[in-house]
C-alpha cells in the first residue's frame, strides 16, 4: 500500500481526495492536514510516502511547506495540488523538488495514477501543467537578437564600430577612411573581432551583426 497524507485547508477537498485515493485499492490515506504548519508535523510523524500538498493554504502554504518537508531526512514525494496552473507556483515547485503538480480537476483515475507514478520515484505532472510550463520556456528563451547582442557585448566600442561597417559590406580601405583608421589597423581589428567572437570570416561577423539588428 501506499501511504499517503493529504494537506487542504478545505475538508470538502480533503473528503474528495480520500474516496479518489482510498478506491484505488493500492492507496492508503494515513492523515490529513488543514494548513502548511500541520502538513510538516504529519509528514514528520506520519512517515508517508507521498503529500498532496494544496499551493494556497493559510498559515505556512503550501509551497513553505513543501519545501521543510522536502528538507527532511529521507523526505516523501510531494505533489503540489491547486486550482490555479500558474507559471510561478510550477516553476517554484519543481524548484524545492516537488515531483508533481496537479490542478484540482484532475480526472480521479489520473489521480491515483499520479500517486503511483512518483511513488515509483518518477516525476508527474498534468498535461495542462506540461503546456504551460513548455509554454513559458519558450516564452523566455532569448531571442535570436539578443544571443547576437550578448555575444557582441564584449566588443570594445572601436571594434563595434569595425564590425557594423564591415557588416555594412565596406573594405578594409573604406572602414579605414570612415573611421580615420589605417587600413593596417582595421586589418587587426577585423582580425581581432573574428578570433574574439570565434568566428571563421567576414561573411559572419556581418550575419551576426544582422542577428543582433545593428547593422
Amino acid at each position: 500500500m501506499i501511504r499517503v497524507l493529504i494537506a487542504d485547508d478545505e475538508a470538502l477537498v480533503r473528503s474528495g481526495l480520500r474516496m479518489i485515493l482510498e478506491a484505488a485499492g493500492d492507496v492508503a490515506v494515513v492523515g490529513e492536514a488543514r494548513d502548511g504548519d500541520e502538513a510538516v508535523t504529519a509528514a514528520a510523524r506520519l512517515r508517508p510516502q507521498v503529500v498532496l500538498m494544496d499551493v494556497r493554504m493559510p498559515g505556512a502554504d503550501g509551497l513553505t511547506a513543501a519545501a521543510r518537508v522536502l528538507a527532511a531526512p529521507d523526505p516523501p514525494k510531494v505533489i503540489m495540488l491547486t486550482t490555479f496552473d500558474l507559471d510561478e507556483y510550477v516553476h517554484e515547485a519543481l524548484r524545492l523538488g516537488a515531483v508533481g503538480f496537479l490542478l484540482k480537476d484532475t480526472p480521479p483515475r489520473e489521480l491515483a495514477a499520479a500517486v503511483r507514478t512518483v511513488a515509483s520515484g518518477q516525476a508527474m505532472l498534468s498535461p495542462t501543467v506540461i503546456k504551460r510550463l513548455i509554454a513559458s520556456f519558450v516564452d523566455r528563451a532569448p531571442s535570436r537578437a539578443e544571443i547576437a547582442r550578448d555575444r557582441l557585448a564584449s566588443l570594445t566600442a572601436r571594434e563595434e564600430d569595425v564590425i557594423r561597417a564591415l557588416a555594412r559590406g565596406l573594405s578594409n580601405a573604406e572602414i579605414g577612411r570612415e573611421l580615420r583608421l589605417a587600413e593596417a589597423t582595421v586589418k587587426a581589428h577585423v582580425s581581432r573581432v573574428l578570433a574574439k567572437l570565434g568566428l571563421a570570416n567576414r561573411v559572419q561577423a556581418a550575419i551576426l551583426v544582422h542577428d543582433a539588428d545593428l547593422a
